[in-house]
């Protein structure tokens, strides 16, 4: 294990590769750019847009790109299906410059094609949490004013009754009964691609709005995130370049003739920016195999890392967990492995002793922390950075962003010191959607206030401590307290109602209830878990609930005191 002279010494080789790898006449230079009067650090020589950042794929056409079940499509093979189907939303469905297309269904080729499509024709992609009930893809499909809903059958059936007050067009794929809305397959038929001269002619600009992704937060209400063309491609060239100066930091780490095509296991939903960012669209820069799993199974992964010689399994900390908890893990060839990461949650450092152990020399455990609002770009840690300093989710990523630790005021605080983390840098988000008073509390020039609270140690490494939004993560997915306490205030017996998170060894947190009932009331908590399953989404749903006919306790302010209850509940259970 690296000593503290040891990773300071390594730090200094670091900062001199660095400045090395981002000087002007490197393939990764960067230069000043004015973004809403902010002057940030940005990549010269990026694709100044998705549909450019796609092309990249063309260097190796006829490698394998895209593997779902029995489907597999080389990379030339996808961007042609793209293309076309970027000409039947252009002549079908007048989709231009600037409208908004929703795309919800479970992770396929259709979903990857969708979204290429769409953002090459300069409009804005919407993709929807796929586990959402109907009433919540309302919201999302009537606040983002979506023109086009592309749906696979579960989706489709959970909006079916708010279609016609939306009055939106849809696209079904693998519809399993006949529809009066078109077949995604059905549209490419006889379509040639758009040309690179249409291509050119929509004059899609790095500032162009690309994306709406929705965001849990304290409000209650998600919040769409809207991001540009250039704070997407930054956020890919920024772990392209992480890549790059830990490969000339620890030569060990490269193979001079690999043997086997970079692969990746893709086993988060592709509407979080894990799926979407770190694993889809990074993809094409690594020029990487996209194998996608029908639903996360852990000896299914397994199956797949030995049959398709995977490369990189990243993903929620749970999944690695689970892998080394199946039976058939030790009988598993693991040995094209390169690394395990993790991002979407903390990982609990008795889980990085596993892996070093049960996994082979070569898979790397690595971690990363970023937010939606970042386009997932933040702070990273890997291998012997990671295995000194197990707390920690790492130095923020250079070479285009910044981090500070703030006060209430707003100071940069100093190492040691307890404060609120910002990010500044061309990945922050534009703003959010409809929402210009909520971007003003979170964007403050040019930073962005995360919410999230830490400290920077003496080394520069980040130490996430707590969250000042009332948010849990179960598994890598954001659950706003607000949003679970108003659904379930609206049950009948309910007086009210207080949501927090506590400590679960495989999800990292799981979220609880404490409920006050009325007097006269017999409420079961399977009766209250049925109420809830058709207001939100499965993963939203408390799995304790505790019931009582007192009045929750207070702070001095008259708030409910959800610390004081979180930590009686940790006490009763016998949590840490």
């Amino acid at each position: 294990m690296l000593t503290e002279e040891e990773i300071r010494q390594d730090l200094v080789k670091l900062k001199d590769i660095v400045a090395v790898h981002k000087s002007p006449e490197a393939e990764l230079a960067i230069h000043k750019e004015n973004i809403n009067g902010q002057e940030y650090d940005v990549f010269s020589k990026a694709p100044n847009n998705l549909g450019k950042l796609y092309e990249l794929g063309l260097k190796e056409a006829d490698e394998t790109f895209l593997v779902y079940q029995e489907e597999r499509y080389s990379f030339a093979e996808t961007l042609n299906m793209a293309q076309r189907f970027a000409r039947a939303l252009k002549e079908n469905y007048d989709i231009s410059h600037g409208d908004r297309v929703t795309i919800c269904a479970r992770n396929s080729p259709e979903w990857c094609i969708a979204y290429m499509a769409i953002s090459i024709l300069g409009a804005i992609i919407v993709p929807m949490n796929s586990w959402w009930k109907g009433t919540e893809l309302e919201y999302g499909l009537r606040d983002s004013g979506s023109k086009l809903a592309i749906l696979d059958q579960a989706r489709f059936e959970e909006l079916k009754p708010y279609i016609a007050s939306l009055a939106i067009d849809v696209i079904l794929i693998k519809p399993e009964q006949e529809s009066v809305y078109p077949e995604f397959y059905s549209l490419l038929e006889g379509l040639d691609p758009l040309s690179q001269e249409e291509i050119t002619a929509l004059n899609v600009v790095p500032e162009d709005e690309a994306s709406i992704m929705y965001t849990s937060g304290s409000t209650g209400v998600p919040k769409g995130v809207l991001s540009t063309h250039r704070g997407i491609i930054n956020a890919l060239y920024t772990w392209r370049f992480v890549k790059e100066i830990n490969e000339i930091l620890r030569p060990e780490l490269v193979e001079e003739s690999p043997q086997y095509q970079p692969a990746l296991l893709v086993n988060v939903p592709l509407f979080h920016v894990t799926g979407s960012h770190a694993q889809f669209l990074a993809s094409f820069v690594y020029l990487r195999k996209f194998v996608m799993m029908y639903k996360w199974d852990a000896d299914e992964a397994l199956a797949l890392i030995e049959k398709e010689r995977i490369s990189i399994l990243h993903g929620v900390p749970t999944m690695a967990w689970e892998v080394m908890q199946s039976q058939r893990f030790n009988d598993t060839d693991l040995s094209s492995l390169r690394g395990v990461q993790s991002g979407g949650a903390p990982r609990p450092p008795e889980h990085l002793k596993m892996i070093m152990e049960k996994f082979p020399e070569e898979a790397i455990p690595g971690l990363g922390y970023g937010l939606t609002e970042t386009n997932a770009i933040g702070a990273i840690i890997s291998g012997k950075f990671y295995e000194a300093k197990p707390h920690s989710t790492g130095r923020p990523t250079p070479p285009v962003s910044a981090i500070k630790i703030s006060d209430d005021a707003g100071n940069e605080l100093g190492p040691n010191e307890v404060g609120e983390i910002c990010f500044k840098g061309p990945t922050i988000m534009k703003g959010y959607w409809n929402m210009p008073e909520a971007t003003a509390e979170v964007i403050k020039d040019g930073w962005f206030y995360t919410g999230d609270i830490g400290l920077l140690d003496d080394l520069g490494f980040l130490v996430i401590l707590d969250r000042a939004k009332d948010i849990v993560i179960r598994g890598g997915e954001n659950i706003g307290c607000a949003e679970v306490e108003y659904a379930i205030a609206e049950h009948p017996s309910v007086n009210e109602v207080s949501v927090y998170g506590i400590p679960d060894e495989r999800l990292g947190e799981a979220p609880v209830a404490t409920v006050m009932i009325k007097h006269d009331s017999k409420l079961t908590p399977e009766e209250l878990r049925g109420f809830l399953k058709e207001r939100i989404a499965a993963f939203k749903v408390p799995e304790k609930f505790y019931f009582q006919y007192d009045q929750l306790p207070r702070i001095a302010s008259g708030k409910i005191a959800k610390k004081e209850l979180r930590r009686l509940t940790i006490e009763k259970l016998g949590l840490t």
